[in-house]
């Protein structure tokens, strides 16, 4: 870790790296969440709204298309800012289309657009993770992550809560017109920001399967891939039936459920977020996600203890507020080792594999975690959640060594 002063370039570029965070996660809400409430509200059957959870699928596969952003890019800006430009443009323009059509009358092409919203945000993505991977030095990559994560979260914020409280005001067209301004700010942070070194494709230099062989040649991949899958998987379980266990467990009504999980949760993730990347100045990446592993699986006992003590209001606000707020803290050092994982010549392939990867525990965990509460109860439920954490934390301190050296790889390397 450098003990120098940070230069005033790092806050420029930890600012362009949180305003590119809200620009990833505005078109999320608004083809998924959003636009499930506006269809609803339409009045159009159940039936038709339940394909609406199809536009999540781009996000998941994005790896398959992400290593073509690194083989090639635009005659202007360079590889990361190019590519960040031209879907940037796509994504507002068919937020505008978006907003222009109608569920009732052009239902297919509401859901077509929908879906070319869902591929334009999700290569978004893709090319926004490689620029942060490239660009944020070892030491800004905590307070980096946090920086995106809180940029991300409000941009849910915005196009969840805001747009429907605008649709309610000023009906759906206008508020889909102001979302569109609102991506303008992504827009600025691309041209604001500085291309990071090596911003020229790669051409047909390798081939389609390089990032991942180049990945699986370093020593302790397949350790790595294990400590990806399991180091949130705890975490993952106790936040899998959280609400229904607030309100089918504990009898709490939809409202406060809806206000806790939605206020104080989303401030305690974005704190907990914060307060990890100023921590991982001081601590560094390893004893990061050793020291939060533990605070974060140990965090689901609040959970347990809620369990047992039952229906009382301030206790299950205090337990989300620990559970979102040592989930941050976890999440920012865990994004930071993905980036630290990373080969800047093939980050936007690797990154959105590996993140891949890691919501593959998420994805299996939830059809088991009904089967788990019904069977053991909800006291239980949260200590295998929090059992759950312990061979994540195995495989941190079995890679200590590894880990410790990922700075001064990413540094040397490209």
């Amino acid at each position: 870790m450098s003990s120098t002063p940070w230069p005033r370039e790092g806050w420029r570029t930890l600012a362009v790296v949180g305003l590119l965070g809200f620009s990833s996660g505005l078109p999320l809400s608004l083809s998924g969440a959003t636009l499930q409430a506006r269809l609803t509200a339409e009045g159009l059957p159940l039936s038709e709204i339940g394909w609406i959870t199809l536009m999540g699928l781009p996000y998941t596969l994005k790896f398959l298309w992400a290593p073509w952003l690194d083989r090639w890019c635009f005659p202007i800006l360079g590889r990361r800012r190019g590519w960040m430009f031209v879907t940037q443009l796509l994504v507002m323009g068919l937020i505008w289309w978006l907003g222009q059509l109608s569920g009732t009358t052009a239902p297919h092409w509401l859901g077509g657009i929908a879906l070319m919203l869902a591929l334009a945000s999700a290569t978004q993505d893709v090319v926004v993770d490689a620029y942060r991977t490239d660009i944020l030095r070892p030491e800004e990559r905590g307070l980096g992550a946090s920086a995106s994560m809180l940029g991300y979260r409000l941009a849910l914020l915005c196009a969840g809560a805001l747009a429907l409280i605008l649709a309610a005001r000023l009906g759906w067209r206008l508020s889909y017109e102001i979302m569109v301004a609102a991506m303008g700010i992504g827009i600025m942070a691309t041209l604001w920001a500085r291309e990071p070194g090596g911003g020229v494709g790669l051409g047909q230099e390798g081939g389609y399967l390089m990032p991942w062989q180049d990945y699986l040649a370093r020593p302790a991949a397949f350790s790595f891939l294990g400590l990806i899958v399991l180091y949130k998987l705890g975490d993952a379980l106790a936040f899998a039936l959280s609400s229904a266990f607030l309100l089918r467990g504990l009898g709490f009504g939809l409202a406060e459920v809806g206000m806790v999980n939605k206020g104080v949760g989303l401030a305690a993730t974005i704190l907990g977020s914060l307060a990890g990347g100023a921590v991982m100045l001081r601590w560094g990446l390893y004893q990061s996600l050793w020291r939060f592993g533990w605070i974060q699986g140990l965090s689901t006992l609040s959970f347990v203890g809620l369990a047992a003590w039952g229906h009382h209001f301030g206790a299950m606000v205090l337990a989300v507020f620990i559970e979102n707020f040592t989930s941050g803290l976890g999440t920012t050092a865990f994004a930071a080792m993905l980036m630290a994982l990373c080969n800047p010549r093939y980050s936007a392939a690797q990154f959105a594999l590996l993140s891949a990867l890691a919501a593959l525990g998420r994805v299996f965990i939830g059809p088991l975690a009904g089967w788990l509460a019904s069977w053991g109860g909800w006291e239980n439920y949260f200590l295998l959640a929090t059992l759950l954490a312990l061979p994540g934390l195995w495989l941190v301190y079995r890679l200590r060594a590894s880990i410790a050296l990922l700075s001064v790889v990413a540094t040397n390397r490209g």
